[in-house]
């Protein structure tokens, strides 16, 4: 082999190296910050298009196919109140506070919210049970 053909083989081989899981992420679903007068309230889940999760800026887990249709369920459904930048204000005795972010917008309600739709209870119930489930986070941190 000429000192050109080496020099190819290993440009192509370095080529196939970087394209197989070579930093492609998927895009991001949404973003949930959860706060609040709890113990272990606070919280952030980033979700992936592709079930990748991150919680508190930890290291990235993998939701389950359900947990992954749920979360693209949820995102989808909060579609038009994210473009119109939805904001329910807590009542008095709130305990916890979302801020859920998209490429559509923003969305933030309380645990207490009047107003709150279907999909606002969904994506709470979602929180709860993905930080205790995925997590790992005690329940009463969740």
């Amino acid at each position: 082999m000429t000192r050109a053909c080496c020099a190819l083989a290993a440009a192509s081989v370095a080529l196939l190296a970087a394209g197989c899981g070579g930093g492609i992420e998927a895009p991001d679903l949404f973003v949930v910050e959860r706060s609040g007068t709890a113990p272990g309230a606070r919280l952030t889940l980033l979700v992936n298009e592709e079930g990748g999760l991150r919680c508190n800026g930890g290291p990235e887990r993998k939701l389950s196919d359900p947990q992954i249709i749920q979360a693209r369920a949820i995102q989808e459904e909060l579609k038009e109140p994210a473009e119109q930048g939805l904001y329910l204000p807590a009542r008095s005795g709130s305990v916890l506070s979302y801020r859920v972010r998209d490429e559509n917008g923003t969305v933030r309600f309380a645990d207490n919210s009047t107003g709150q739709t279907k999909v606002l209870r969904n994506l709470a119930l979602f929180v709860l049970q993905v930080a205790q489930s995925v997590c790992r986070l005690p329940q009463e941190s969740a």
